[in-house]
């Protein structure tokens, strides 16, 4: 799937554990809100409501909590950068399990820019995936 490609050179790969200042720029809670980037799922699609966003930091991992979405886990990286990924887990829409990651970057002011990848599946099937770019502001 081509956003699948796009994403996959989006999110990169984490070369190892960021420094303690790293986490701390990024962990926190961000008022946010999606916008819908692609899809190609034709009937069962998410729609996102403006949310918070919760990024913890505990050792080397961090995690991005979601309202209605699985525990997404990565690496914070250097200058604000962000990446996670969630085991497949539940979704809004019974039956459907979804594999949810984000990418981006948290600014130095605060705010948040990040594209959100779901690649969905039903019993092991794969469906579609659908994006968004999420945006928002550090609470203070």
């Amino acid at each position: 799937m081509r956003t699948t490609a796009s994403f996959g050179v989006l999110l990169g790969i984490a070369l190892g554990a960021a420094p303690a200042h790293a986490q701390t720029a990024t962990v926190g809670k961000y008022d946010v809100k999606f916008e819908d980037v692609s899809t190609n799922c034709t009937t069962q699609k998410l729609t996102y409501r403006p949310t918070v966003m919760e990024v913890k930091a505990k050792g080397a991992t961090i995690t991005v909590d979601l309202d209605l979405t699985p525990l997404m886990v990565g690496t914070p990286q250097k200058n604000g950068k962000l990446s996670a990924k969630s085991k497949p887990g539940n979704t809004m829409i019974d039956g459907m399990q979804g594999v949810f990651s984000v990418a981006g970057k948290v600014g130095a002011d605060g705010t948040v820019s990040l594209v959100m990848v779901a690649e969905y599946s039903t019993k092991g099937k794969a469906l579609c995936s659908q994006s968004w770019n999420v945006t928002g502001t550090k609470q203070k």
